[in-house]
């Protein structure tokens, strides 16, 4: 598993570009900084005095509610509340709203050299955002050799041996009018409990590579509507060379998954051999499992149905011996 237990970070720096943020003082160690933690926090309480469990790995936020706090105070309690509060050390402050800067605050953030930025989001948005951004960046994550497409709105891995088709695949499901995210390296990142979502190395976006041709430029020949930056892994197919030896599901009853990051992902075992068209497989490998998680499961009605029918004829059988 190839990079779930790197300890990854954001510097303050891509923060910064990400959320166009205002600097207004960027202190000695602005290129240093490291976020670690997608937790962030409005210091409310320990502008009030209160420090325990403060966590000073998190970025502060300072909203309109802090901001009307410290104005009730005068000037001396106001820089001795803020000098109490920064000199714990945190990555930064970030003041939302394009709310004016104090100059007590201003005065403490060089004294301690704690960068301090500014927003003109509203409190709450830019929190959910840079929640939602940290947790994406900061994720535990795994690097796969596959291809992931986006079909019917699933997100589709393509897992298999090199040279088993898995690019052939991709391209003709381009064609069809879905939507490549990453071929031959996958980066998969656990952003939740619950939640996988992949994506492409930077200096591989879009491209894809087909033996006999080469590097294909799937944006450029395709269009923008052809490509997509991530995408959730909702199914995994495994492709394989077609073994007359082994025994393969032909009624789909048993579930299986794959476990990736701790979360166990549906999959199937796709069996490769001349004249099947993979394209159309993986279409209806995404459709049936959207149909799985609205509640209807094909072979089970059958199941269903081949037992009602097994039942009615005993029951049959049983009346006719009685009359």
């Amino acid at each position: 598993m190839e990079g779930a237990d790197i300890m990854f970070s954001v510097t303050l720096q891509e923060l910064k570009e990400e959320f166009q943020l205002e600097t207004v003082y960027e202190g000695t160690r602005f290129g240093l900084t490291m976020i670690v933690t997608s937790d962030v926090n409005r210091p409310g309480l320990q502008l009030a005095g209160y420090m325990d469990y403060f966590g000073s790995d998190r970025i502060q936020i300072i909203g309109k509610s802090e901001m009307s706090y410290l104005e009730t105070m005068p000037s001396q309690e106001r820089k001795e509340r803020l000098e109490s509060f920064l000199k714990h050390g945190f990555p930064c402050t970030v003041v939302s709203r394009s709310l004016e800067i104090p100059p007590e605050l201003a005065d403490a953030s060089k004294k301690f050299d704690i960068p301090l930025m500014r927003t003109s989001d509203i409190t709450s948005r830019f929190m959910s955002g840079i929640i939602r951004y940290l947790n994406v960046q900061l994720a535990p994550r795994e690097t796969m050799h596959g291809v992931l497409v986006e079909v019917y709105g699933e997100g589709i891995l393509i897992l298999g041996e090199s040279g088993v088709g898995k690019s052939e695949a991709a391209l003709e499901l381009v064609k069809r009018g879905h939507r490549l995210v990453a071929d031959d390296i996958v980066e998969v990142r656990k952003v939740s409990d619950k939640t996988l979502v992949g994506t492409s190395p930077d200096i591989i976006r879009h491209l894809i590579e087909i033996r006999g041709i080469g590097i294909l430029d799937v944006k450029n020949l395709y269009g923008v509507g052809s490509v997509k930056m991530t995408e959730n892994v909702n199914l995994i197919i495994h492709l394989e060379i077609w073994n007359e030896k082994k025994h393969y599901d032909r009624l789909g009853l048993v579930e299986k998954y794959t476990d990736i990051l701790g979360i166990e992902v549906p999959s199937l075992n796709i069996p490769v051999r001349p004249g099947r068209n993979l394209a159309i497989i993986v279409e209806v490998a995404a459709m049936n499992n959207r149909q799985k998680k609205m509640g209807y499961n094909a072979a089970k009605v059958l199941n269903e149905k081949v037992a009602w029918n097994i039942r009615s004829k005993a029951d049959e059988a049983e009346r006719g011996k009685d009359a």
